[in-house]
C-alpha cells in the first residue's frame, strides 16, 4: 500500500481545530472551526474521492477517537461518503495510551512502529491514508514513511495554535506532484517525498 496523508493548514501552518470549534482547545487554542465552509464543491468533491480511495487508514490516538466519536458513530456523518469509506475499511491507530479502541475494524499498532507500517505499506493494495494525525504525520515524515503527502491550504492566518511542521525538524524536499487554486482560493497541494536529506 502507498502511505499517503491529507492535512489542513492555515497559510501560517496551523492545523489545529480546523473542524469545530470545541474539537481542539489545548493550549489556549480559541480559534478552532477556520476550515469550516471553505472549499467550493471540486475540494469537497476531491476530499470525498480520496476518502473513498483508502485501502485502510492510519491514525494517532487524538484524530481517532474525534473521528470515532464523529464519523463512526453519529448517524448523518455515518451516512456520507466519507463515513461509509471510513466505517467500511480497516483502521490502525498509533497509540501507546490508547486501550480499548471503540470503533469497529480497528487494530491497535504496538511495539515497534516502524516495522509495524512498514508491513502495512508491503501489503497489496491502494492508499493507507492518514487524516490529521499531526504528530504521527511528523514522525512518519521524519522516518521516511509517506509517500505522498496532500496539504489543502485555506486561505486564513491564525497566530496561534499547533503548526504541522514544527519550528526544528528535519529538512525534506518534496515534489511538486500536483497544484489547484479552487474558487474559494483554496490550495491543493500534492507532493512526494524524496527523503534525500542533506
Amino acid at each position: 500500500m502507498k502511505l499517503t496523508t491529507m492535512t489542513q493548514v492555515t497559510i501560517d501552518g496551523v492545523m489545529q481545530g480546523n473542524g469545530a470549534a470545541s474539537d481542539d482547545r489545548r493550549n489556549g487554542f480559541e480559534r478552532g472551526g477556520w476550515a469550516l465552509g471553505k472549499g467550493d464543491d471540486e475540494t469537497r468533491t476531491f476530499i470525498t474521492e480520496t476518502y473513498q480511495r483508502a485501502e485502510a487508514f492510519l491514525f494517532g490516538r487524538r484524530t481517532y477517537e474525534l473521528f470515532a466519536g464523529s464519523w463512526g458513530s453519529i448517524g448523518q456523518m455515518r451516512a456520507h461518503p466519507i463515513g461509509v469509506a471510513l466505517n467500511e475499511a480497516p483502521k490502525y491507530v498509533a497509540s501507546t495510551t490508547l486501550t480499548a479502541p471503540r470503533w469497529d475494524n480497528t487494530t491497535m499498532l504496538r511495539g515497534d512502529l516502524t516495522a509495524a507500517i512498514s508491513e502495512l505499506k508491503a501489503k497489496p493494495g491502494g492508499d493507507l491514508q492518514v487524516h490529521g494525525s499531526g504528530a504521527l504525520t511528523r514522525w512518519l515524515l521524519e522516518n521516511d514513511l509517506v509517500d505522498e503527502m496532500t496539504l489543502i491550504v485555506i486561505p486564513v492566518i491564525l497566530g496561534q495554535g499547533t503548526r504541522l511542521f514544527p519550528e526544528t525538524g528535519p529538512d525534506l524536499a518534496l515534489d511538486l506532484v500536483e497544484s489547484r487554486v479552487d474558487s474559494k482560493g483554496v490550495t491543493i497541494q500534492v507532493h512526494r517525498p524524496r527523503y534525500a536529506r542533506a
